[in-house]
Parts: C-alpha cells; structure tokens; sequence
C-alpha cells in the first residue's frame, strides 16, 4: 500500500501540524517517533526532557488511536531506521517539520537528507517557528514572521492510516543513564498546553507586566507555555492567534489586561527572533558568536566556582535560592535566569559553554536557539549588546524585598533577622552563631568578594572591546543577528518601531 511517511520530532501534537495535514490530503500516513540513543547522550540532556516528551507521545499516541492509527516507536539511528521502515514496506515521501535544535540535531538531520536523496525519497519540511530557513537578509525577516503567523491555522483532516495499529500500548522507556526529574515539573500533552494558554489569557495575564520579573509573582504572571512550544505541543501560530483575539475581544478600559498581552505578543516574536540566530550560524552553540572574544575566560576557568554555582552554596542568597527552584521546579522566570549567567559570567568568571551545558538540563523548556544566544548575550561575546551584569544582592532587594523567596528555598535563612537576609555573612558573630544553632546549617560566605571581582571582570571584558579585532568583526554580527525592526503590538500587520532599553529576548 502507497503511503507517507510522517516523522515526529519537537512538534507533539495533531492539530496546526502542517506534516501530518499535508500527507493526510495524499493517502494513508504512517507516523514514527524515533528515540536516537546518541541523542540522550548529549551533555545538554536530562531526565526530564526526555519524561515530558514521554507523557507527550502518550497523548498524541491515543489520539491517532481514535483514528484508527497509532504512534510507531522506533529506536536507533534514524537513517537506520529509515531503512528498515523502507524495506519492510517501501514509502517515496518522507515530512516532517523543520527543526532548529542542537549540533545533533542538526548533523542528523544533514544526514537524513542524504539518505532521501540516495533513495529517491522526497522529504517535505516544513516551519515549525516563524523561522526562515536559508534567509539571505534579516532585513526580511519580520515580513515572513508575520506572514507566517497570520496563515490559517491547519486543521488535520479525517486520518486514514498505512495498517491497523498494535493492540498494545505505548511503551517508551528512558535510558538509563539520565537523570535530574524536579518533583514540580510542568507535566507534558497538548492538552495540557491548551488549558495553560487558556488560563493565562482569560487571567493570569492581567499581571504579566510588572509581574514577570520577580521569582515570587512570575510562577504565576508568566504564561508558563513555553516548554508545550519548545516540544510543539501546541503551535506558535496557534498561540500567536489565540492571544490576538482575545486581545481584540478586551473592552478599551481593560488597560491593565491589554498591555499584558500586547506585551506577551512581542516575546512571542522575540522567541522566534533568537531561534533564527541558531538558525542561521549553528556554531554558535559551540563558539563565540565575535571570534574576538576567543581565550577571554577559557583559561581562567574555576571548577571551584562551577561547583558553588551548581551545588547552591555561592554564598549569595538570591543566586542559591533560584538554583534551588530551578533543581526542583525546572523552570525560572527570565530575569533570575539572566541572574544566574551573569554571576557566573562576571563575579565567577566562567566560560558560558559549560554553565550553559548544566543550565540546559535544569531548564525544563531548553530551546536551543534561545538558549545559546542568551548565553552569549549575557556573557558579553556576541560584540552587539550592551554590557549586561546583574547584582544578586541589589536583585534580591528589588524582587524579593521582604525574602519571601530566599526563605522558602533556603532553610539555612529562614532564621536570618530582615535586616541581614541577602548579605548575612555580614551579621555580628553572635547573631550568626544563633542562626546556625537554630538552622544547624552554617552560613556561607560568598565565593568571591562581588564587588571586586565584577569589577575586574568588566575590565577585562571593555579592555578587550577597545581592540582592533573586535571593534572590526562587530559590523558582521550586527549583519547577520541584530534585529530590523519590533514588534510592541503586531495585530493586523501594524507594527512600531521601538528599541527596548534592555530587550531580555523573551520571557514566558
């Protein structure tokens, strides 16, 4: 029997899937979902990531059992696997969406394309983002962003599949050398993703802005669905409509409500601006997006420093208190998430390579294309951006006044006096001595002296921005990573030019 052949990847779900609705208009499908063993051996992995997806394949599984079909799970490497598939029942057209993911990812896939071409098989793909493959200008690019975005939602029509599926259930098992699961994870499934969009745009996002920004009100202000995007549990074009209308349905004086989401609206497009940075020069997963930045904090490299940041004992109560929400929760909203890179860029002086390799495995909602350029931005090796360095005891103060926060993560502080709560190595021996007594956790004296050491390290950053070499590669960068033109409000293909003061990139 003719049939195509459908590949999922990060797109986990059946609706506004353009793979599965263009081959269901040509014939019966066959749909696979490949567990690539050398994958889940990449150091930016987790447990997590892979339980998420788990639950996810469970949900898309029994809905094209409803059909009349099933989920295939296959396990090896995929062009393997290809080749079994063909030989047990030949196929000529291969889709799938576009993926912008890691090395692997992107040398597998460079891989998959040769194998079509060798066997005469035509891979359709598809845009998972508003990202353009192969973009010649990024003067274009807010143009195709919006055309994309405003295409009509693809519904999938009546699936008729290649056989019947097996009578037995969906079996996906983890390999067994992953770990790190946070008890409070997010839980996977589109229909999950449906019912936290639906939440935040009827409520939670009368708080987005002035909400988002602070570790104690974002849990809930945040949108919270950017890791049912990561996995394609829902579609940005869903999500980018679905907020549009409600947005035109909200009376003018519901001030407070629009500008919560005519502000989430522009981190949707700044999420699909940062994925077209990998998009367009994946070494910047590996390397420094300026090359003049190269040997800047390699050889000076503390695992000392590495192991206090990871293990939560960096002395500074903001920055151990966000390692542990992220340990347990898998997520952070965007600013202590901007906190952690840049105490561990500048006071630490760590290269952002391995810190962003750890950080990947904590973030249950790891988008390579933002994640790697967040890293460079926040370190100060992209040679475009602003300096950006984040005190922990002034970001402390700011979002978490009353250390509401630090407490509910740090029991060792839950007997500090408020007046020493975010510097407590500074209170009078007695005062610790019967913190420590109460606690029976002794407090921790930071890592470095912050002052000092934020200082040198910004000195050595702006000493190496007055050379020739850096000054002459930035026109390149600004070239082909810096953006045209924001969006504030995108409705209707009206838009503003706007440069924010300091642009975060995103934050769900």
């Amino acid at each position: 029997m003719r049939y195509a052949l459908v590949w999922f990847k990060r797109d986990l779900r059946w609706q506004d899937h353009a793979a599965l609705a263009q081959a269901s208009k040509n014939g019966p499908v066959r749909c696979i979902y490949a567990i690539e063993p050398e994958l889940w051996l990449q150091p930016d992995c987790a447990l997590q990531h892979f339980e998420f997806i788990r639950e996810s394949l469970s949900e898309l599984d029994s809905y094209l059992r409803a059909q009349g079909g099933c989920l295939e799970i296959h396990t090896g490497e995929i062009t393997e696997i290809l080749t079994r598939i063909r030989e047990e029942a030949p196929f000529s057209e291969l889709y799938s969406h576009e993926e912008t993911g890691n090395g692997f990812t992107y040398a597998r896939d460079l891989k998959v394309a040769s194998w079509c071409q060798t066997h005469q098989v035509t891979w359709n793909e598809f845009a998972q983002f508003g990202v353009v493959r192969r973009l010649k200008n990024r003067d274009l690019w807010k143009k195709e962003w919006e055309r994309h975005m405003s295409l009509p939602v693809q519904k999938t029509a009546s699936l008729t599949f290649w056989n019947k599926p097996s009578p037995q259930s969906l079996v996906v098992l983890a390999p067994e050398h992953l770990r790190h699961n946070p008890p409070l994870r997010q839980h996977g499934g589109r229909s999950l993703a449906l019912a936290t969009l639906r939440n935040f745009l009827n409520a939670r996002s009368i708080g987005y802005r002035g909400g988002i920004s602070s570790p104690l009100t974002a849990p809930d202000a945040c949108s919270r669905i950017s890791v049912y995007l990561t996995y394609g549990c829902i579609s940005m074009r869903e999500v980018v409509q679905a907020t549009r209308v409600h947005l035109e349905q909200l009376p003018p004086q519901a001030r407070r409500h629009r500008a919560g989401l005519t502000a989430f609206i522009s981190r949707l497009y700044w999420h699909c601006h940062f994925i077209q940075k990998l998009e367009s020069e994946p070494e910047i997963e590996w390397r420094n997006m300026h090359r003049g930045y190269d040997n800047l904090r390699e050889q000076d490299f503390s695992q000392e420093h590495f192991d206090a940041l990871k293990e939560a004992r960096t002395g500074w109560p903001m920055v151990d208190a966000c390692v542990r929400m992220l340990r347990e929760t898998g997520w952070l909203n965007f600013r202590m998430r901007a906190m952690l890179v840049s105490v561990a860029a500048y006071p630490l002086w760590l290269h952002w390579r391995p810190v962003g390799e750890w950080l990947a495995t904590q973030f249950l909602d790891y988008e390579p294309g933002i994640h790697w350029s967040q890293m460079q931005m926040q370190s100060g090796t992209t040679g475009i951006n602003t300096t950006r360095v984040y005190n922990p005891i002034k970001q402390a103060q700011d979002q978490d006044p009353k250390g509401i926060f630090v407490r509910s993560w740090l029991p060792a502080m839950r007997n500090v006096p408020d007046s020493w709560i975010f510097e407590p190595w500074k209170m009078p021996a007695n005062l610790q001595q019967a913190s420590t007594e109460r606690s029976k956790t002794v407090i921790a004296i930071p890592v470095v002296d912050l002052a000092l050491a934020t200082r040198e390290s910004k000195d050595k950053l702006h000493a190496l921005r007055q050379t020739q070499a850096v000054r002459v590669g930035k026109e390149a960068v600004v070239d082909k990573h810096a953006s045209r033109k924001t969006l504030r409000q995108p409705l209707k293909g009206k838009s503003a030019k706007f440069v924010p003061k300091q642009q975060l990139g995103f934050n769900f």
